[in-house]
């Protein structure tokens, strides 16, 4: 079977991603902070919800770097942690 034209369906046109590109990390700005997490990982039987923390820490660095665009890590999924460390500061005062 030949692979003929078919005029009457749509083209596809290609879009980048939402969030935009992702820059490499070139200068291993970050690495400390990746390799924490993918030690966790690695120890955890890559279980990646007990290695959150190191995962919330990686993307801070990234977006401190500019290496990817700045987010309130609430929208990112960590909205849970953060409240968690808000409470356990405030319970030190």
């Amino acid at each position: 079977m030949s692979t003929a034209m078919n005029f009457g369906a749509k083209s596809f046109k290609p879009r980048p991603p939402d969030k935009g590109a992702f820059p490499l990390d070139h200068f291993g700005e970050c690495s400390a902070f990746k390799e924490r997490f993918m030690q966790c990982l690695r120890d955890s039987g890559f279980e990646s919800g007990l290695c959150r923390e190191r995962a919330m820490a990686y993307l801070q660095c990234r977006m401190d770097r500019q290496l990817m665009a700045n987010e309130p890590l609430e929208k990112l999924g960590f909205k849970d942690l953060i409240e968690e460390k808000s409470e356990a500061e405030a319970g030190k005062l």
